[in-house]
């Protein structure tokens, strides 16, 4: 089965940039969406950004569209979720996700595989 790990999260001022990375091990990767979600403090997990198994296809939350970019690249088993123009509102706990599909999801229950999660602070 397949095994992920994020990493990548810090602390940084609002207006900064940070850059996720998911590395994942087994080989069902290249066939497999995936996802990136969040759960801020005292808030409810939500969906961040997913990208179809071959890269071509990819969704943002309204929230952080046209700041973050999800990419991947399946010859390193990696998927990356690129973060700029941070804001305190961004800061969360950030969990990348795969499932046993090729088209991407925004529902969480629709993710198989999750990673440990990687702590995003932004301060104002």
């Amino acid at each position: 089965q397949v095994q992920l790990v994020d990493t990548g999260g810090g602390l940084v001022q609002a207006g900064g940039s940070l850059r996720l990375s998911c590395a994942a091990s087994g080989r069902t990767f290249s066939s497999s969406a995936m996802g990136w979600f969040r759960q801020g403090p005292g808030k409810e997990r939500e969906f961040v950004a997913t990208i179809n198994w071959s890269g071509g296809t990819t969704y943002y939350a309204d929230s952080v569209k046209g700041r973050f970019t999800i990419s991947r690249d399946n010859a390193k088993n990696t998927v990356y979720l690129q973060m700029n123009s941070l804001k305190p509102e961004d800061t969360a706990v950030y969990i990348c996700a795969g499932r046993r599909g090729r088209a991407g999801s925004s529902r969480f229950m629709e993710y198989d595989y999750w990673g440990q999660g990687t702590q995003v602070t932004v301060s104002s």
